[in-house]
């Protein structure tokens, strides 16, 4: 009995082996035949980006130095707080200003006064030469009137005295009188020639004149110099915007930005925040991707909920190679009304629409092929049958294919193994996971 029993359980054990083996290999010949697997051609909404990481920016960030040495008297501001344009920001204190301001004063009224006195040297050697002029032409044609007639005085007196009509007394008195007239003739001429003298010491004065107006000019730059040395111990805010450092506080000795080799102390730096802009780092292989204007959605980590809209306003020309990677600087302007929010170097996540279409005609990137150059998919007919057919294609999001032309809605078409029997097989790649999901990459 027993004997029985355990060849009907070895007889049930054989049977239950036989009936496995039976269903795997079944299955295994099922798993050979190749499954076909379809999609339709639909409608839908489409969009395309590239992604980024940036930081904020301001529009415009100005460090305020002091152009005048000194210790810091008012400081009114602190980080944080809203200044207008012209509003004072610094001061330092103005007591050696001042000081430079007074001498230059006193340097300018002397100067004023030499040439007062220049001026009036003039005027009056030129009256004198005038009078002496008036004096030195009468005394000359008087001198050589009187010469004349003492000449000819002598020259009678000498033919009276061969003919003993004159004593030799009298001939030798007129000729001393002739001798005389001719010396003050003579005399009358010198002051004639004088004259030209002073004439020439009138030019000398008129150069002295000239050098005390210099010398004002001079003083008068100096004062003010100094006055402006003396205005620019105050400074005002350049324009609206708001204390973003103070590298400074009231009581501390700052140097001149002017008269200091390495440029002077910092004060405080401004920043416009008008605009609110954020830089992006864009992967040169996705900058070609990007245009002016195109619209942007940008995330920080302050305001997860929170997406701000901005716009693309700059492209850099030229890249940036750090470790033989090659980016580009991208400049968005946020123009979202709650801009206010992001503040200076807070980090961004960047996201550029490159395309974005309401309704396309939209296939799966796995249903399309490259064949020298052009793309083609594989139509499924009702009865069956199999159409290669060529399609000319729009923008892809790397999951679906916008088509243009050579598919219509609702057909059904026959979708590749893999990603690497796509469209991208005949590129010889697949799509890069990298750019699809990390840094920099195309959504």
């Amino acid at each position: 009995m027993r004997t029985v029993i355990v060849l009907l359980v070895l007889a049930a054990g054989g049977a239950g082996g036989y009936y496995y083996w039976r269903q795997r290999q079944a299955a295994l010949q099922q798993a050979a035949v190749p499954q076909v697997v379809t999609a339709k051609v639909e409608r839908g909404p489409l969009k395309v980006s590239v992604a980024a990481n940036g930081r904020v920016v301001s529009n415009l960030d100005v460090d305020i130095k002091c152009k005048a040495s000194g210790e810091i008297v008012k400081l009114p501001f602190d980080i944080s707080d809203t200044v207008k344009k012209g509003e004072l920001m610094l001061e330092v204190d103005p007591v050696d200003q001042k000081r430079a301001v007074d001498l230059a004063d006193v340097a300018l009224a002397s100067s004023s006064a030499h040439l007062a006195s220049a001026k009036q040297n003039l005027v009056i050697a030129e009256q004198k030469l005038v009078t002496d002029k008036m004096r030195a032409d009468p005394n000359l044609k008087s001198a050589q009137a009187k010469a004349e007639r003492a000449r000819i005085k002598a020259d009678r007196l000498k033919g009276a005295l061969a003919s003993n009509a004159a004593t030799q007394e009298d001939y030798d008195t007129a000729e001393t009188e002739a001798t005389q007239a001719l010396a003050e003739r003579d005399i009358a001429k010198a002051q004639i020639e004088e004259l030209k003298t002073e004439e020439a010491g009138l030019e000398v004065k008129r150069q002295d004149i000239k050098l005390a107006e210099a010398e004002v000019k001079s003083d008068q730059i100096a004062l003010d110099n100094a006055k402006q040395r003396l205005i620019e111990t105050k400074v005002m805010a350049p324009m609206d915007g708001v204390v973003v450092s103070r590298l400074v506080q009231a009581g501390q000795i700052i140097a001149s930005a002017v008269t200091n080799v390495g440029g002077g102390s910092t004060v405080l730096t401004l920043s416009d925040l008008s605009h609110i802009y954020t830089l992006g780092s864009m992967d040169e292989s996705l900058i070609g991707d990007v245009k002016l204007d195109q619209p942007v959605m940008v995330k920080v980590d302050a305001f997860p909920g929170r997406r701000f809209r901005g716009k693309v306003v700059r492209i850099a020309t030229r890249g940036v190679n750090v470790s033989n990677v090659v980016s580009f600087e991208v400049k968005i302007e946020i123009v979202d009304e709650k801009k206010t929010m992001l503040k200076p170097e807070m980090t961004t996540d960047i996201e550029i629409i490159v395309a974005q279409k309401k309704e396309a005609l939209l296939v799966p990137v796995e249903a399309l092929s490259r064949k020298q150059d052009k793309s083609y998919v594989t139509v499924q007919k009702d009865d069956g049958t199999k159409e290669e057919r060529p399609v000319e294609i729009g923008a892809s999001d790397r999951v679906k294919t916008e088509i243009l032309d050579g598919a219509q809605e609702g057909e059904t078409l026959v979708l590749k193994k893999s990603g690497a029997d796509s469209r991208f097989q005949g590129q010889g790649r697949a799509p890069n996971p990298m750019q699809m999901m990390g840094a920099g990459g195309r959504r």
